[in-house]
């Protein structure tokens, strides 16, 4: 049941990286033409190159992007004119542009994971506070509104923006900092918030512009997945931030949890549909155990039948909780079936979550040709695909 690309098919050849080149080039899986004191890469993006490790990552060249000033103590600190806005702890200060302040109006204050979700629309409110005084929360919920600005905006452009990279790469360096330090009970709900935040951003930022450039139809590499491994490593943070204690802003997502942990069956294909249950080889007789779709198709099945509005964040990560063991490594061996669970999935999550859709319009597709391309020849396959003779009885 894991049937690998034929042979005859010829890889796409990976571009090689520099191994001197800057930083910033390595983040953005480039490869750096290694020219000093510039690359032309860092100039035609807009940042100060960073082969010397006193520039900070994706630093904007321009001064009306809001530079960070990283300073030693609070004393280093120049005091604040009046009518800026701030975000600072004891070892940074950033001051706030224009345009992120506009967003904070338009975006921070509500809820940008599932809009019409009072409990999210209290925490984002929460967390907007908190912000303020934890600049790497602050930097992770911009880099979160900058892309769902860029949602709603039509034409959608596929390119990450300056911005959005510099937000989310300091996001990440703040966090990771923090995170080689105890966590203080003060510091909980931000890391959690902030991690959430990352999450969102690198599910809802893959590296293709089109479906060709896009997995599973590109060659592969390191960076298969990296989504997954991103949310794993948010969840990792659970036992040290325990969302669900008492004093946490988060408890009010109680329900939500519990849909992203509800247990799936332990037997048999119940709650799956026929042909789906057919295509897996799953019986009345099939556990985890003996069959590595059991899991994925029974998460897939609780939402196909749902209206649109009715799929919930906590039931759509009910599917990403069940990608790990041998169903991972199917689907990172590009294996059909595995393949198609996915696609069943982007296919209706995308449709009621905003971020799960910013990948599908690639993934998409992608699986799709992919899988017409391949395996062309498996019928049970062909017809969940569009155009197929089940494709609309989940539409």
């Amino acid at each position: 049941m894991a049937p690998t690309c034929p042979r005859e098919v010829p890889e796409r050849r990976t571009a090689r990286r520099s191994r001197l080149g800057c930083r910033n080039c390595k983040l953005r899986k480039l490869k750096c033409d290694e020219e000093k004191p510039d690359c032309k890469r860092c100039i035609s993006f807009g940042v100060l190159c960073n082969f010397m490790s006193n520039i900070p990552d994706l630093q904007p060249i321009a001064a009306d992007t809001g530079r960070p000033l990283v300073v030693r103590g609070k004393a280093e600190l120049q005091p604040p004119i009046s009518s800026a806005i701030w975000t600072s702890d004891e070892f940074i200060s950033y001051q706030l542009n224009a345009k992120c302040q506009d967003f904070i109006t338009r975006y921070l204050g509500r809820s940008l994971i599932t809009p019409d979700d009072p409990n999210m629309i209290h925490v984002n409110r929460k967390l907007l506070g908190l912000a303020f005084a934890h600049p790497f929360l602050m930097h992770a919920s911009l880099a979160v509104a900058l892309t769902y600005d860029r949602y709603l905006k039509r034409p959608l452009s596929c390119a990450r923006s300056l911005e959005v990279c510099y937000h989310w790469s300091q996001s990440t360096v703040l966090l990771n900092r923090r995170l080689r330090e105890p966590i203080e009970a003060k510091d909980k709900d931000p890391v959690w918030g902030t991690a959430a935040a990352l999450a969102i951003l690198t599910f809802s930022s893959p590296d293709a512009c089109t479906p060709e450039e896009s997995w599973p139809l590109k060659s592969s590499d390191n960076f298969d997945l990296d989504w997954l491994r991103m949310i794993n490593g948010k969840m990792a943070l659970w036992h040290i931030v325990n969302p669900l204690r008492s004093d946490s802003l988060f408890r009010v997502m109680a329900a939500t949890f519990a849909d992203m942990y509800s247990p799936l069956p332990e037997r048999g294909i119940d709650g799956i549909p026929r042909a789906l249950a057919a295509m897996c080889l799953l019986n009345d007789s099939s556990t985890a155990k003996n069959n590595p779709y059991f899991y994925p198709a029974h998460a897939v099945s609780q939402t196909l039948d749902l209206p649109d509005n009715r799929v919930t964040t906590g039931q759509t990560q009910i599917f990403t909780r069940s990608i790990h063991g041998a169903f991972e490594d199917l689907l990172l061996n590009r294996d059909p079936v595995a393949l198609l669970l996915l696609y069943l999935w982007y296919h209706k999550t995308s449709r009621s979550i905003w971020w799960i859709e910013l990948r599908a319009r690639v993934e998409c597709p992608s699986i799709c040709s992919y899988l017409r391309l391949y395996h062309k020849g498996n019928v049970a396959i062909q017809a969940f695909l569009p155009g197929g003779t089940l494709a609309n009885r989940w539409n």
